[in-house]
């Protein structure tokens, strides 16, 4: 039974939640709560403090009822007397609350789990409780208290014959108390005839988990009850969390995954993660497929009874590789600047990211970074490959030609000062692509400065093509701006659809009805779609290996190449002070440096690491340099769920037009302290360089050699061959059989840049890494955590109950 006599601070902080909001209330609340703990003296709330607790309206997050118990518990108010003077003031639902509460058991979550360990090894058991917090865990072997047992976790090692036997564990908080399951262990002798036997015996208990079963891909009807299953052994015991289309599922974490009556929702991938104290793994994706309900009930002799049709196969096409290029222009020197570019490159790069995409994300390019852009894209294609290509920003159509501006277009522009989108096009075709797939977010209205009719040369008979207009012919894209972020009309509504295991024209088809339907959008803006598609291919379709691995390892070598972040490092001063440089990307060309201070002498009083001294080329505000939040650095795009502890606090520097940077990226930490008995601050300075990171490798700022794109020209992936003696960057080889050794093409026409390798040796750790991750210690609490557009983002469910201010995407200063 729950004790009275424990204070108000022990409760969790869900349950201190609840309470304030029964108390937040004028006729039964936190004032009258004030007025009847005021009985025993040390309770008594000050005028003062009455005041403070009423002025928590003013913020967002405040409240008055929350305020108030923390100060409650501040003095040691016990549970008892809470409960006494909230019966007195006659709240009826918070005593139910409280009393339902605290009159919970402690119960246990997690039981440890008998095991077989070799001898000299190493024994986890693990035991989880909940009720209130602060828990005291005390493990027995057999009668006998195990006297390093104070935590969840009991480690021992290395074993020997007198720990094998009965193992439990105590949780209790005050008077109350429960104890778990036994756990036997056993401690098995290693055989003397076999030297590797214990270890093969015992895998998990030696390297970690392991999985045993992975998860099936499955072809069900709706109504239909999915079941998937997925089991691991590990020391620790496993634990395990399930994942749709890789977002947690709640409750989702037992081996075994159950979902009744399935809808079309539940389509996609399921994948499993499996922990333990020590180790994770995941398991494969299952890919299930939901098709329409039962075509009917038909009789069978044989059996008694109705029997459904065969549920629908899963879908016969795929994608041997799926590669996008998203290009957003914003800030433009000679129009007028545009916002919404940034939030939907970002939008849209997470969502193909779930599905499988390799992006590369850039914003604000010129001519010339456009043009090498898109040519490092097409290096990307190949045979069976699903290429996407997203543009937002200015642009215009004449006589049936789209043309992209880019950022240094002058005031009367014409073609020659853009990109072709149909010469784009005809480049893709010859890459013999399973899906070409163009989004432009942009006006079509005519430029009349431009009376070049530009005639593409001859397509390809390829049924494989979808267009996808924002707008119709000369009408104008809108974007809609609202606080500090704005999306742009057609990534508001595309984002609600991308995710579909639809054709992608019907996908589209559904976006263009949902604009429609729109107020806000009718007669403004309406999506237009061209396609030549023939099959039912879908962005959601699943990547199958080809025959030639090289030629697969080659473009993953490529793309990630361009992806590499500079490794965390730390550096040592003089002074005795250690501060640590972490790395993230925010987009493929722009980096977030942060600096930290990890350790200083007792005698610093204040220290501060500042960065200063950028390399030429590399884009910074000073203003918005060595800032202390992401969005006082310029960023908008990051959402952490918890603010830094005080004593970690972060400096945050934004650098952006990394495809701008010529030479390797060098800056000066300038380390600035203070003694506690000198008034005057001393300065230390360090200058760091860190290559070339992310896509500033390509050199996009250099031309390329001109267009052929021939299945035989150098540059195709079959064609690669590398020198034994050439090295790979570290965690990047192991994707490249040493039989098939495969080079990238020329340095100038390809993702990786081979004449500077030695700038990228030991920095990436696997093939394919998205480039929007942080550096795990980028975030507190030590591994990172998903970035997320902030919910500024322009809602679909909302539209029509908002009022916005549109601005079109297109600027003629002659029209």
């Amino acid at each position: 039974m729950g004790d009275w006599n424990l204070g108000l601070g022990t409760l969790r902080e869900v349950v201190l939640s609840r309470l304030a909001d029964l108390l937040d209330n004028p006729k039964c609340g936190w004032r009258q709560l004030a007025d009847a703990v005021s009985m025993q003296p040390q309770f008594r709330c000050s005028e003062k403090e009455l005041m403070s607790c009423s002025l928590q309206v003013l913020s967002a997050k405040g409240s008055p009822s929350r305020s108030l118990l923390a100060m409650l518990a501040d003095r040691n108010c016990s549970l008892g007397f809470l409960l006494q003077c909230l019966r007195k003031i006659e709240h009826r639902e918070a005593v139910q609350y409280l009393t339902s509460t605290v009159m919970e058991q402690i119960r246990i979550t997690v039981h440890p789990q008998s095991q077989k360990i070799p001898e000299g090894g190493r024994l986890v058991l693990n035991c989880q409780g909940s009720g209130f917090s602060g828990l005291v865990y005390q493990w027995f072997k057999g009668k006998e208290e195990v006297l390093s047992g104070n935590s969840p976790d009991l480690v021992l090692g290395p074993l020997s014959q007198d720990q094998q036997g009965y193992y439990i564990c105590r949780v209790s908080q005050g008077d109350s108390f429960v104890f778990s399951q036994w756990a036997h262990v056993t401690v098995i002798q290693p055989s003397s005839s076999s030297s590797g036997s214990s270890s093969s015996f015992f895998p998990s208990s030696v390297s970690g988990l392991h999985i045993t079963q992975q998860p099936q891909d499955l072809a069900i009807a709706e109504g239909d009850c999915l079941c998937l299953e997925c089991k691991a052994e590990g020391n620790p015991p496993p634990q395990y969390q399930w994942y749709h289309n890789k977002q947690p599922l709640s409750p989702a974490n037992k081996p075994n995954l159950m979902i009744p009556c399935v809808t079309t929702a539940d389509r996609g991938k399921y994948s499993c993660r499996v922990y333990n104290l020590y180790h994770e793994v995941w398991s494969n994706q299952a890919h299930v497929e939901i098709g329409p309900g039962f075509c009917g009930p038909s009789w069978d002799e044989s059996d008694e009874g109705f029997t459904p049709c065969p549920a629908r196969q899963l879908s016969n096409f795929y994608a041997t590789d799926k590669v996008a290029l998203l290009m957003g222009n914003m800030n433009y020197q000679h129009h007028r600047q545009l916002r919404a570019p940034m939030a939907d490159v970002h939008e849209l790069t997470n969502l193909l990211r779930q599905l499988d995409f390799k992006v590369v994300s850039l914003l604000d390019l010129n001519r010339q970074e456009m043009h090498s852009a898109v040519t490092e894209f097409l290096l990307l294609l190949d045979r069976g490959v699903y290429g996407l290509l997203y543009f937002a920003g200015h642009g215009y159509e004449n006589y049936g030609n789209s043309f992209m501006v880019p950022i240094d277009a002058p005031a009367s522009y014409t073609s020659e000062h853009c990109l072709w989108v149909q010469d784009v096009l005809q480049r893709m075709q010859e890459r013999e692509t399973g899906l070409n797939v163009f989004l432009l977010d942009m006006c079509r209205k005519r430029n009349l400065n431009d009376d070049i009719i530009p005639q593409p040369g001859p397509l390809k008979v390829t049924a494989n093509i979808v267009f996808g207009y924002a707008t119709c012919v000369d009408a104008e894209a809108y974007e809609v701006n609202k606080d500090d972020l704005s999306n742009g009309i057609f990534i508001s509504f595309l984002k609600q659809r991308l995710l579909e295991d639809e054709k992608v024209t019907v996908m589209l088809d559904r976006v263009a009805e949902d604009m429609g339907q729109c107020e806000i959008t009718r007669g403004r803006q309406a999506l237009e779609l061209r396609s030549n598609l023939s099959e039912r291919r879908a962005l959601t379709d699943r990547i199958q290996c080809t025959d030639c691995p090289a030629a697969t390892s080659a473009r993953n070598l490529q793309w990630a190449i361009a992806h590499v972040l500079p490794e965390s490092r730390y550096l040592h001063f003089d002074c005795g002070v250690k501060v640590q440089l972490g790395f993230a990307a925010e987009f493929s060309n722009i980096m977030i440096i942060y600096t930290r201070i990890m350790d200083q002498p007792k005698d610093i009083i204040s220290c501060t690491a500042q960065l200063s001294d950028f390399s030429e080329g590399v884009d910074v505000d000073l203003k918005l340099t060595n800032q202390e939040n992401l969005q006082d650095a310029g960023s908008l795009l990051f959402d952490f769920e918890a603010p830094p502890r005080p004593e970690m606090k972060k400096l945050y520097t934004r650098l952006r037009a990394l495809q701008r940077l010529k030479k390797e990226l060098t800056f000066t930490v300038c380390l600035q302290y203070q003694y506690t008995n000198m008034d005057e601050e001393v300065q230390e300075k360090q200058t760091v360089s860190v290559g070339k990171p992310l896509v500033a490798k390509l050199n996009l700022h250099e031309p390329r050699l001109p267009r052929s794109f021939s299945a035989s020209s150098s540059s195709d992936l079959h064609t690669f061959s590398l020198p034994e003696s050439s090295s790979f960057p570290e965690g990047l080889e192991s994707s490249v059989p040493a039989s098939e050794t495969s080079s990238i093409g020329s340095a100038s026409t390809c993702w990786s840049y081979y004449p500077h390798l030695g700038e990228v040796s030991g920095h990436s750790k696997q093939v394919n890494v998205p480039e929007e991750t942080f550096s795990p210690e980028f975030l507190e609490g030590d591994r990172p955590q998903p970035l997320s557009a902030e919910s500024k983002s322009l809602p679909h469910d909302c539209l029509e109950d908002l009022s916005f201010q549109f601005r079109t995407k297109q600027n003629f200063h002659s029209c």
